[in-house]
């Protein structure tokens, strides 16, 4: 034999290796890149993928092991779920049984396809895109068989529409959870929770209560349980038969944040964190080659993405039309603080470990707030610009000193506020007052607009008058206004200066969009961006001539 292999259960269970001759160690590291290479006893975290590629292993080189029926175990469920899904995604397949759906109300096909692919798995990351109907797959697993009663977490001012397309769509039962204190639930097939919440409800995670479990705009998970809400969902998690992850942006930053998020789907998918760095990360956190890894997921059964064109959906819009326009930049904002600034850089550089990273927060802070304040009225100047030719425009920000700038410059188009200082039903108030044409802009802050619905009738401008360090965040903001419904081709304008912190900002974000293209859509080359910005220059030119009337 040429060394010995064995199995500790756990949670998670791994495998060990160990006693390898010498010729079959380097194999076995060739083909295991995610094992620590100066040991001799090697470990690797449980999964089928892991069991169907021993197997293979122990056929070449014959290891001696008494848990070969759980080799083929894995391999054979491999084996048959790649059959099953095949076939789903067949283009003639049907789903059997709608009931539950009520009448005149159905998943498309795609959708459907998606839920029973993660009711067959009993897990599912689902990454489609922004606006292709990600709550109704959801409904969809309930009918096909996901087990009920099923928890459900979205982001707090989410939680209002979900109830109310869960009843337009389904004869469900749906209970909203009120608070962090738990209390007597009422018999309901769908319970409602906000991330803001679920860490009050731990004791009863444990207790086993709900047998699904759906994370909405999952990505908000990507630290782990290093958060409360993360924390809380790791209880969800182990006590849930079925898990279910939504988001068309698991990657905001850099590609370690998917280790993350797949492992609250399928625990050991990627092996644990220091398994995932050793064998997808070139540095840190950064995927050396996000197109292996989106392929790789993709492989496992347990990713599946479609995109707005993908022949299954039918449903394309026309490409976002973006546009770039340098603004003016106030540079005697920066110079007031030039030297607290010049101080923290310097520590950031040369400080000790502590005393760098705080430094690195307060520097972005400042930097982000100054960079924001200084371009402030010349972002406001373009938005009026803008406002006589279109009937609302959606202007992103971050920083309230840059906001109350914003509202006194366009007082006039009674601005109204979306960021997470406001309630719910703040948040609500806002957005009737945008809908109905009493506010022409709406102020939403970077990254408060996810799963937000509705938008797509009323409005096709944005303009990122702050930016953020994530392009998925932008990608995210686009969308709520391109998704089914918007009948006109949206325009999204990018603001940004020479100075502060936006020429950084602006390289940095095509590094990471990169790692977020390779593994959403490995293999695919980045897609050229739709930018015509013909229409703007004729307004201004039309402005400049005094030829166009205040709207």
């Amino acid at each position: 034999m040429n060394g010995r292999l064995a199995f500790e259960t756990g949670r998670p269970g791994r495998w060990v290796v160990a006693d390898l001759q010498p010729h079959v160690a380097i194999m076995f590291k060739r083909l295991f890149p995610r094992v620590e290479q100066a040991k001799t006893e090697l470990t690797l975290v449980d999964n089928d993928e892991i069991r169907a590629d021993l197997e293979w292993f122990t056929s070449r080189y014959p290891l001696k092991t008494e848990h070969a029926g759980l080799l083929a175990e894995g391999r054979e469920r491999i084996e048959r779920q790649r059959a099953d899904r095949e076939r789903i995604l067949l283009p003639d397949w049907e789903p059997t049984d709608l009931i539950g759906f009520r009448s005149g109300m159905k998943p498309y096909r795609y959708q459907a396809q998606a839920a029973q692919i993660a009711v067959n798995n009993g897990g599912l990351l689902l990454g489609d895109d922004v606006g292709l109907g990600k709550t109704i797959t959801t409904f969809a697993t309930a009918v096909f068989g996901a087990p009920l009663p099923m928890a459900i977490v979205v982001q707090p001012h989410l939680a209002d529409q979900w109830k109310k397309r869960a009843e337009e769509f389904t004869h469900m039962r749906v209970h909203i959870i009120n608070g962090r204190a738990p209390y007597n639930l009422p018999e309901a097939d769908l319970y409602i929770f906000r991330y803001s919440n679920i860490a009050g409800w731990v004791d009863v995670f444990a207790q086993g209560v709900f047998k699904s479990v759906v994370w909405d705009e999952i990505q908000e998970l990507r630290h782990g349980a290093a958060t409360a809400k993360g924390a809380a969902s790791l209880t969800l998690r182990d006590n849930a038969r079925f898990r279910l992850g939504l988001t068309a942006t698991p990657i905001y930053n850099f590609g370690d944040e998917m280790h993350a998020v797949a492992d609250f789907i399928r625990p050991g998918l990627l092996g644990d964190i220091y398994e995932f760095r050793r064998e997808w990360c070139s540095w840190g956190k950064a995927v050396k080659d996000p197109d292996a890894l989106g392929a790789y997921l993709r492989s496992t059964g347990y990713f599946l993405r479609r995109r707005e064109d993908d022949k299954a959906v039918d449903a394309a819009l026309p490409p976002p039309n973006v546009l770039d326009y340098p603004v003016a930049f106030d540079q005697q904002d920066v110079e007031r603080e030039e030297e607290i600034i010049k101080s923290l850089a310097m520590t950031v550089l040369k400080g000790a470990f502590t005393e760098a990273g705080a430094a690195a927060r307060q520097l972005d802070l400042r930097m982000r707030q100054l960079t924001g304040i200084g371009k402030a009225r010349s972002v406001a100047a373009y938005v009026k610009m803008l406002l006589r030719d279109s009937e609302r425009v959606l202007l992103t920000g971050w920083h309230r000193e840059v906001y109350s700038i914003w509202q006194k410059a366009l007082s006039e188009f009674n601005p109204v506020l979306f960021t997470g200082t406001e309630s719910t039903a703040g948040k609500k108030r806002s957005m009737d007052a945008f809908t109905n044409g009493d506010s022409r802009v709406m102020m939403i802050s970077l990254r408060s607009g996810a799963g937000l619905d509705g938008l797509q009738h009323h409005c096709n401008d944005i303009v990122f008058g702050e930016l953020d360090w994530s392009p998925q965040v932008h990608h995210q903001l686009i969308g709520r206004l391109r998704r089914p419904g918007q009948k006109r081709q949206v325009n999204a304008y990018y603001l940004h200066a020479d100075g502060g912190s936006d020429p950084v900002l602006m390289e940095m974000l095509g590094m990471k969009a990169d790692q977020s293209r390779g593994i959403n859509d490995p293999g695919m080359a980045m897609v050229a961006r739709h930018s015509d910005d013909s229409r703007i220059k004729k307004l201004a030119e039309y402005i400049m001539k005094g030829e166009v009337a205040h709207a």
